[in-house]
């Protein structure tokens, strides 16, 4: 089965030894950490998401959100129901 990552750039646990490498590689991108060429989690850089605004949702917004496109997450949570 092939997974599906969140993101086009990747990395090795070996170049994260150089992490400033990585950040460049990055810039304003995620970039998945791969082992044996299995993702194991992501690098987020800063500039990633330090202009993200956070606002909260209303209920109507959840109930659409899980009607309409909790399929596309799905995967997510198959992997984090055993964590």
């Amino acid at each position: 089965m092939m997974e599906i990552l969140l993101t086009s750039l990747t990395a090795s646990l070996t170049e994260l030894r150089e992490p400033n490498k990585v950040i460049a590689k990055a810039g304003n991108n995620p970039v998945a950490i791969l082992n044996r060429n299995e993702a194991i989690g992501y690098f987020v850089p800063k500039s990633a998401v330090s202009n993200i605004e956070i606002k909260p949702i209303s209920d109507e917004q959840v109930g659409t959100f899980l009607r309409d496109d909790l399929h596309e997450i799905s995967h997510v949570l198959e992997y984090l129901k055993d964590k």
